[in-house]
């Protein structure tokens, strides 16, 4: 079940979700303590794990670019850029 409400000039969505009789304690604890709803400690708990879980796409690319020319291959192909369709035809035959 989900409706619109309009709250703090953000749409806010409705949602409806099951939770064990454990975690809605730690819920209601943590509401509590710091004197806001659940519905407040769970969209917080939402920002701050997609914030600890965003990839830093500069580091990806720095650690993927160290890569590059880091193994030998005495037998590679020089023309990869240009026959890779080529090369992969050839493998799945």
């Amino acid at each position: 079940m989900m409706s619109l409400q309009l709250r703090e000039e953000a749409l806010v969505l409705r949602t409806q979700v099951q939770l064990t009789e454990e975690q809605h304690r730690m819920l209601r604890a943590e509401a509590q303590r710091h004197s806001v709803s659940i519905s407040e400690v769970v969209r917080r708990c939402i920002v701050r794990f997609f914030a600890d879980n965003e990839v830093d796409r500069s580091e990806l690319f720095a650690r993927a670019s160290a890569l590059i020319g880091a193994f030998d291959d005495p037998e590679a192909a020089d023309d990869l850029s240009t026959r890779h369709d080529a090369y992969l035809d050839e493998a799945y035959k």
